[in-house]
């Protein structure tokens, strides 16, 4: 099988409450998006996380948990490891571990996606407490980038309202009306020639 480079890269962070949002946004989405999927979850430093496994089940995607190296391909769903900051470079993944600090994993990979991606950045910021993702979708909306978050179906409302009060939110949905519009954009990309 051959590499092929994603129209789009889609952050979607998430923390307490964010499971079923996870499941409900991957098992809405069709296959064939063109777009790569990094889920960023807050786990505990020491987790033994069944997370990728448990959201392969959700979609017929390859799920998998992200290392260093890995090359960043489209319709493949990428899910953070254990006490680690996750980063974009150049369409691969890059790991920091131990992470650099609590409950900060989403800013800093919004961040980096932005930086890498520009325009075909998009972030999700889904059910949680505190406000990680708010500084992210900053970033993402600095350069261009399309940005999300959970509505009122969040389990926990904290970090999706933290992110709309940013104002640098573009659509508040259900995570299944997520997946709708993140088809529709995929649809609407055109490739370079």
């Amino acid at each position: 099988m051959t590499t092929t480079r994603p129209s789009y890269i889609v952050g979607i962070g998430g923390s307490a409450g964010a499971l079923d949002a996870y499941k409900a946004l991957l098992a809405s989405l069709t296959v064939d998006t063109g777009m790569a999927f990094v889920i960023i979850a807050h786990l505990m430093p020491d987790a033994f996380s069944q997370l990728a496994l448990i959201l392969s089940r959700c979609s017929t995607m390859p799920t998998v948990v992200g290392a260093s190296g890995m090359p960043i391909q489209a319709n493949h769903v990428y899910v953070i490891p254990a006490n680690a900051d996750l980063e974009v470079e150049q369409f691969t993944l890059k790991v920091n571990s131990p992470r650099s600090r609590r409950n900060a994993q989403v800013d800093l990979f919004f961040a980096s996606l932005a930086a890498a991606m520009g325009a075909h950045a998009i972030g999700i910021v889904l059910s949680g407490y505190g406000g990680d993702g708010t500084l992210g979708v900053g970033s993402i909306k600095e350069m261009g980038g399309t940005t999300f978050a959970q509505d009122a179906t969040a389990e926990v409302g904290s970090m999706p309202s933290s992110a709309l009060a940013s104002s640098h939110v573009d659509f508040v949905l259900s995570p299944e009306k997520i997946a709708e519009a993140l088809v529709q954009i995929g649809a609407r990309f055109d490739p370079p020639a």
